[in-house]
């Protein structure tokens, strides 16, 4: 009988056994950044009279963040392969701790500005680098349960920032937002120096620094310029020339990227259609996504009149949603094709947006209750289904450089997904204009409205995805190669040769008789 081991003689304990504390790690991880990037708006009032300026001038402080998050994660891939994923999420989590400390010190906006600028760094180098130790420490097969763990709190966290913030500031004070930090960001230094393995890429690459510089560019144009936009009277020539440059650096760096060896952002995996689609039309749904949580509280608080509290609490109900279908994700994509899932799921969760535009004053709370919970279950769904697709079929030696991509196409969706909460606005304005300056309930009906429309737009890329794109992920094969997800065993999977185009390669076997 012959009996399948690693080279060594080291029988194989399961990836998983490895890879699970490591998710459960990097989640906390994200949830502490991605919280952080939420809860400090419910706080701009109190800090405005601390720093003693006016509120709108803290936008200079959440930019100052997206930003620098915007120019340093291109390099994130980078770091990592140079100096090891322990040693890098490590020292990240140790910047974004210190400027946290720093942030709640802070008694002016420029000190406050510098100590945001230092959590953009590490957060830049955090979640990327994150997400790639996952990416190397976990089999194909466990993957879906991996990434729905890391998943969650990007999900969660925005959800529940404002509520919390608004209860530190009310019962507090602003600055223990930020302080709350340090003990989360101690556990997590000290888990990660324990738990994540200091792999590095395989090839040893030098910098690309006119990729850096393109790539940032373009990246700092495109955010700063959705910042423009999202802005009370925006300067649309600025905006649009900011958009022009970031278009033009951009293809300058596609065209930089084609013709080096070692590319800063590596394009390559977008031959691979599965992860192709989670880049083009994921990034639209997250951008239609990201405008929710902008356009929610506003029509409870301007729409319906009700306070930021009672605005928070309502909004928790997306929060549910994400909870109750965080333990189903992996089932259901197990069970379902990814193309099915993506195809159904977003038609479902554009209906939820659509069925904002019925929302009034009298409507009963326990509906709009139930509408939210509808929303954030679809939501959840939707985004873990992505998320586990984009890396399916990608190979390991292109994993790196999807990674990257793929975190810089998530990112800069969600700012335009703000963006758009406030372009929408705009475009309503311009149908039921009011002079006193007030939003009347029908321009959000409008911009829910447009936002339903630009979801259902995201569902035409996944029309061409393959039945059997991302399989791989979903089930076992045994020996043979054969789906068979009872009998297989760790070793023979990783002994496997996967059929999926651009399968990575798995730890080497050898066969003992």
């Amino acid at each position: 009988m012959k009996t399948l081991l690693p080279v060594g003689g080291v029988a194989a304990s399961g990836s998983s056994s490895r890879s699970t504390p490591i998710a459960l790690l990097v989640a906390g991880a994200f949830f502490m950044e991605n919280l952080d990037g939420t809860i400090v708006v419910t706080a701009v009032p109190q800090m405005a009279t601390a720093f003693r300026v006016h509120p709108i001038d803290l936008n200079i402080g959440v930019s100052a963040y997206l930003l620098t998050l915007a120019v340093l994660i291109p390099a994130s891939g980078w770091v990592a392969d140079r100096f090891g994923a322990r040693r890098v999420f490590a020292g990240a989590i140790a910047v974004f701790t210190i400027a946290s400390i720093l942030c709640g010190f802070s008694e002016s906006l420029t000190a406050f500005t510098s100590a945001r600028i230092m959590q953009g760094i590490g957060g830049a180098m955090m979640v990327p680098v994150g997400r790639l130790a996952i990416l190397r420490s976990t089999e194909k097969y466990e993957l879906i349960g991996a990434i729905a763990t890391i998943t969650w709190p990007g999900l969660a966290a925005p959800v529940l920032g404002p509520p919390l913030g608004g209860f530190i500031t009310t019962y507090a004070s602003w600055h223990w937002i930020f302080f709350l930090n340090v003990p989360l960001g101690l556990i997590a230094f000290v888990l990660t120096l324990r738990l994540m393995p200091n792999e590095k890429g395989g090839a040893r690459r030098s910098f690309d620094g006119v990729g850096f510089i393109l790539t940032g560019v373009a990246c700092f144009a495109l955010m700063y310029s959705l910042d423009l936009v999202s802005r009370d009277g925006a300067s649309w020539p600025a905006a649009s020339l900011l958009i022009l440059g970031s278009l033009a650096a951009g293809g300058l760096g596609v065209l930089h990227a084609r013709h080096r060896k070692y590319p800063l952002v590596d394009l390559r995996a977008l031959s691979v259609h599965s992860y192709a689609v989670t880049i083009w039309g994921g990034s639209v749904f997250r951008i239609a996504i990201g405008s929710i949580p902008f356009l929610l509280p506003l029509l409870f608080q301007v729409g319906f009149g009700l306070s930021a509290f009672a605005s928070g609490l309502l909004v928790l109900a997306v929060f549910a949603g994400n909870l109750v279908m965080k333990p189903l994700t992996t089932p259901v994509l197990r069970r379902l094709s990814f193309r099915t899932i993506l195809i159904s799921n977003g038609l479902l969760n554009a209906a939820a947006i659509f069925a904002c535009i019925f929302l009034t004053p009298a409507t009963p709370v326990i509906v709009v209750v139930l509408l939210l919970f509808v929303s954030g279950v679809t939501r959840s769904m939707q985004f873990t289904a992505l998320n586990t697709l984009a890396f399916a079929d990608v190979s390991e030696d292109r994993m790196s450089g999807a990674n990257t991509l793929f975190n810089m196409a998530q990112q800069m969706a969600m700012g335009m997904g703000i963006a758009l909460g406030a372009v929408a606005l705009r475009i309503a304005g311009l149908f039921q204009p009011n002079a006193s300056g007030a939003i009347p309930l029908t321009n959000f009906h409008i911009a829910f409205a447009i936002v339903g429309v630009i979801a259902l737009i995201a569902i035409l890329d996944v029309l061409g995805l393959a039945p059997s794109a991302g399989d791989n992920v979903r089930c076992n094969r045994n020996a043979s190669g054969d789906p068979n997800p009872h009998t297989a065993s760790s070793e023979a999977r990783r002994a496997a040769p996967s059929r999926a185009k651009g399968h990575y390669g798995l730890p080497k076997i050898s066969r003992i008789r």
